[in-house]
C-alpha cells in the first residue's frame, strides 16, 4: 500500500480500522518529501521534525482516548500567506523573509483544533501576485506532471504539493483564480468559497474585497471535508458572514438529473486552446449522459471583468502593502540617512518586480484626477458583473467554463510578459469580482499529458450545488484512476 496515494477520507478509514497509525502516515509523507521536494520545490518552510514529534504525541493520546477527532493526525500544508504562530510566514517575499507570526490565522486555528499536523508552509507568488509561482523570492515551484512547466499561481506550491503527494491536502488563497488555476494546471481539485464564508483573519491581505481561503485536495470529497472545517463566521473578520453551519459532505450524491447547467459562449471563444475546448465539450456531453440539462447562453462580462479585477486588485494591494515600510516587522535597508530613505530603500530592495508593478498601478488609479476615471468606474462595472451573474442564476443552477484558457505553460515563457500573464486569468477573475463560489476539477489531459481543468460556478453560498455537480462528474470519469503526474524533465528544454 502506497500511503501517500490515498485521499484523506481513505486515510481516515485506514486509521479507523487500525490498518495504519498516525506515525505511519507522517513517516510516509516525510519520506515522500525527502524523495520529491528537490524536484518540485513546493515548500518554503518544512516542519518535518515538528511533525514527527506531534505524530507520536497525537498517536499516544488517541490510544489513551484523550483525542477522538476523525481528522486527528492527518497531515496538511499551508500556503505561506497564512499566519502560523511560531513559524515563518514570508508570503514568499524578501520583505517578510524573517517574519515569525505571533498568532494563528483563524483557518489555522480550526485546523489545529482538529489535531491535524502541519508539514510546512508552501511556496507562492510573492504576496499572491502572479499566476505561475515564478514570482517567489525563494524558488520557482515546478509542476509534478512536467518539471519544465509552471504549477500555476499564486497557490502553486499548494497545488504542486498535493499533486506530487507531498501533502494529502492543502490550504490556498484565491484572489482572482489563485486556487482554481493552479489546481487545473496540476490536475487536482481546488475550491474557491463564496466571499465571506471562510474567515480571512490572519491571511496576509492582497486585495481585501477579493481574497478568499479555500481547499486544494485530491478529490471532491476531501474538498467538502476540509470546507466543513474552515467555513464559519468569525467575529475577528468583519467581512465574515454569519450563516447556519452546513455539512458539505451530505451534498456528495452521485446524481445530476435535472440539474440546469449554463455554458457561456464567451468563455469558449478566441484565446481558448483547442484541446481545452475539446476536453470541455466532452465534459458537457458526459453531463448530458448523466441527465443534466445543458444550455448555451451569453454572459457578456468577460471583456470587462479582467480590467475591472486588475484595477480593484491593484488599488487594494497598494493600500494593503503600505504597512510594509521597513519600520516594524519587515525588512529594513542597512544604509539610510533619514526616515524617507528607510521607506524608499527598504521597499525598493525587498519588493519584487511584480509587486512593485501592481503597487504603482494601484497608486495611479487611486490618485487625484484618476480615481473617478478608473477605480470608481471599476466598482460600477463590478456591480454590472454581479447583476449579470444574478440574471444567469435565475435560470441555471451551475455555470460551466474552462478554468484556464490553456494548460500549464513552460517555466520562463510568460514571466517577462506581464500582460500575457494577466490575460491567462480571463476565466477565473469574474467569480472573485462577483464574490461567487467556484470549483476546478480535472476533466482530461492534452496530447502532452498535461491536465485540463473544468470550472463550475455557483450562486452565492451554493457550494453544495457545485460540489454535487463536481462529485458526480468525478465519479463518472475517474480521473485519478487513469492519470498520474510523471515528473518528466527535459533537461535541455528549460533552465530550472
Amino acid at each position: 500500500m502506497n500511503i501517500t496515494e490515498l485521499t484523506v477520507h481513505e486515510l481516515q478509514e485506514k486509521l479507523k480500522s487500525k490498518e495504519l497509525t498516525i506515525t505511519d502516515i507522517i513517516k510516509a509523507y516525510v519520506n515522500r518529501i525527502t524523495q520529491k521536494e528537490n524536484d518540485v520545490q513546493a515548500f518554503v518552510t518544512q516542519l518535518i521534525e515538528e511533525a514527527m514529534e506531534r505524530a507520536k504525541d497525537i498517536q499516544n493520546k488517541v490510544e489513551k482516548g484523550e483525542i477522538k477527532g476523525e481528522l486527528a493526525g492527518i497531515p496538511i500544508g499551508m500556503k505561506d500567506n497564512l499566519c502560523t504562530k511560531g513559524v515563518k510566514t514570508t508570503c514568499s517575499s524578501k520583505m517578510l523573509e524573517n517574519f515569525v507570526a505571533p498568532y494563528d490565522a483563524t483557518v489555522v486555528e480550526k485546523v489545529n483544533k482538529e489535531n491535524m499536523i502541519n508539514l510546512g508552509k508552501l511556496n507562492m507568488d510573492e504576496f499572491a501576485m502572479g499566476g505561475s509561482t515564478e514570482y517567489s523570492y525563494f524558488k520557482k515551484t515546478r509542476n509534478p506532471w512536467n518539471l519544465n512547466k509552471v504549477p500555476g499561481g499564486s497557490s502553486g506550491g499548494s497545488a504542486a504539493a498535493v499533486a506530487a503527494e507531498l501533502v494529502p491536502w492543502a490550504l490556498g488563497s484565491d484572489t482572482g483564480g489563485s486556487i482554481r488555476q493552479p489546481s487545473s494546471f496540476c490536475g487536482v481539485v481546488g475550491l474557491k468559497p463564496t466571499y465571506g464564508l471562510v474567515s480571512r483573519y490572519g491571511l496576509v491581505a492582497f486585495a481585501s474585497s477579493l481574497d478568499q481561503v479555500g481547499p486544494i485536495t485530491k478529490d471532491v470529497e476531501d474538498a467538502a471535508i476540509l470546507l466543513n472545517i474552515i467555513a464559519g463566521h468569525d467575529e475577528k473578520d468583519t467581512t465574515s458572514i454569519d450563516r447556519p453551519k452546513v455539512d458539505y459532505t451530505k451534498a456528495l450524491k452521485n446524481d445530476v438529473k435535472g440539474l440546469k447547467i449554463g455554458v457561456p459562449r464567451e468563455f469558449f471563444g478566441e484565446g481558448i486552446n483547442e484541446e481545452v475546448k475539446e476536453s470541455l465539450q466532452m465534459a458537457i456531453e458526459k453531463y448530458k449522459e448523466l441527465g443534466a440539462e445543458i444550455e448555451e447562453f451569453s454572459l457578456d462580462i468577460s471583456q470587462y471583468a479582467l480590467a475591472t479585477y486588475y484595477i480593484i486588485a491593484c488599488a487594494e494591494a497598494s493600500s494593503n502593502l503600505g504597512r510594509f515600510d521597513g519600520i516594524r516587522y519587515t525588512y529594513r535597508t542597512s544604509e539610510f540617512k533619514n526616515l524617507k530613505e528607510i521607506y524608499k530603500k527598504s521597499r525598493s530592495e525587498a519588493f519584487g518586480t511584480e509587486v512593485k508593478r501592481r503597487i504603482i498601478l494601484g497608486t495611479y488609479v487611486l490618485s487625484s484626477g484618476y480615481y473617478d476615471a478608473y477605480y470608481k468606474k471599476a466598482q460600477q462595472v463590478r456591480t454590472l458583473v454581479m447583476n449579470e451573474f444574478n440574471k444567469a442564476f435565475e435560470k441555471y443552477d451551475v455555470i460551466l467554463t474552462p478554468t484556464s484558457p490553456t494548460v500549464a505553460f513552460d517555466i520562463g515563457s510568460k514571466s517577462n510578459n506581464p500582460l500575457e500573464m494577466y490575460l491567462a486569468d480571463i476565466c477565473t477573475v469574474s467569480i472573485n469580482v462577483a464574490g461567487l463560489p467556484g470549483i476546478s476539477i480535472p476533466c482530461g489531459v492534452d496530447k502532452e499529458g498535461m491536465p485540463i481543468g473544468m470550472q463550475l460556478i455557483g450562486n452565492k453560498f451554493c457550494e453544495e450545488t457545485i460540489l454535487k455537480a463536481a462529485y458526480t462528474f468525478e465519479q463518472a470519469i475517474k480521473f485519478r484512476d487513469n492519470y498520474k503526474p510523471e515528473f518528466k524533465l527535459a533537461v535541455n528544454n528549460v533552465k530550472l
